[in-house]
């Protein structure tokens, strides 16, 4: 494209500079060596062919100047332009860098989380999330190719995530504590009063058949009490966000918020445990695919 431009731009001054010799030519053609008195009308061509000369050499230089300063402005907006798309493919490139430097962040975190305590453990990637109103499950890229066993408690560094509900070669489906079918035996760490934790349609996990005479206070930290056969003890769970004590009964309704944020979860790790799984609750879905609940 500037190729062509310059080639515009050179035929323009070449068709100049031509008519300014052919004028030229032309008043040289009628010069003559001897002295003469030159008449009126060649006085009058004379005068004509000069002043048409200098125009034309004032017009030539303009339009050459005005041709280079439209081709440097040209060149020069294509060079902006060449600039600005590789500043963008740096800027792409430091967001990716970063991207992969809070990945391995997190990956490192997953790692390192309860060295000791879970030496056998398997990391894995969210690939979908179901939190309809019946059912509150993600999908993770490991199956039982990868060692997963059914009711593997599931976590991330942050705290309790739900537990296996399902799998096939390649996949699992977790049912999340958020979930109404899934209920967690909880304890108040710091008053060691025990109940049981459930889910709801709306996402709402409650902290049940706590009595009246426990005295529970916003921000208590709720852990897994490692009844139940699925979750170990010591698992954060949330913190106590609501407490309402009615007038009859004799628990008190509290509302626990959790310490995953689950609609931003991207990766978790399943705890492999030495538990069998617990036959009637068992659900293997085999083939290459699950029935789509999500």
């Amino acid at each position: 494209m500037i190729d062509i431009q310059i080639a515009e731009k050179n035929r323009l001054k070449l068709a100049i500079d031509i008519l300014f010799l052919a004028i030229s030519l032309y008043g040289v053609s009628k010069w003559s060596p001897k002295s003469e008195m030159v008449s009126p009308f060649k006085s009058l061509m004379i005068d004509i062919t000069a002043s048409l000369q200098n125009g034309l050499n004032s017009v030539r230089k303009e339009i050459s100047s005005s041709a280079d300063n439209y081709f440097l402005n040209v060149n020069a907006s294509k060079e902006n332009a060449l600039l600005k798309k590789r500043i963008l493919e740096l800027e792409n490139d430091l967001f990716l860098n970063d991207e992969v430097t809070r990945e391995n962040g997190r990956l490192k975190e997953l790692i390192d989380y309860g060295k000791e305590v879970y030496p056998s453990k398997i990391i894995s990637k969210v690939v979908s999330w179901n939190s309809s109103s019946e059912f509150r499950v993600l999908r993770i890229n490991k199956g039982a190719k990868d060692g997963v066993l059914l009711q593997s408690p599931v976590v991330t560094p942050l705290g309790l995530v739900g537990y296996v509900q399902r799998l096939t070669d390649n996949f699992s489906d977790v049912l999340t504590i958020e979930d109404s079918n899934n209920h967690v035996d909880g304890l108040l760490e710091r008053t060691r009063g025990q109940g049981i934790l459930e889910g709801s349609a709306d996402g709402i996990i409650s902290l049940k058949y706590i009595p009246k005479s426990e005295t529970v206070i916003i921000h208590d930290l709720v852990i897994t009490s490692g009844f139940g056969n699925i979750y170990p003890k010591g698992i954060k769970v949330g913190t106590v966000s609501k407490i309402e004590k009615d007038s009859y009964g004799v628990t008190q309704s509290i509302e626990i918020k959790p310490s995953v944020t689950f609609d931003k979860l991207e990766e978790v790790i399943v705890l492999k445990t030495n538990k069998e799984p617990q036959k009637e609750s068992e659900e293997i879905l085999k083939g290459s695919k699950m029935e789509s609940e999500i």
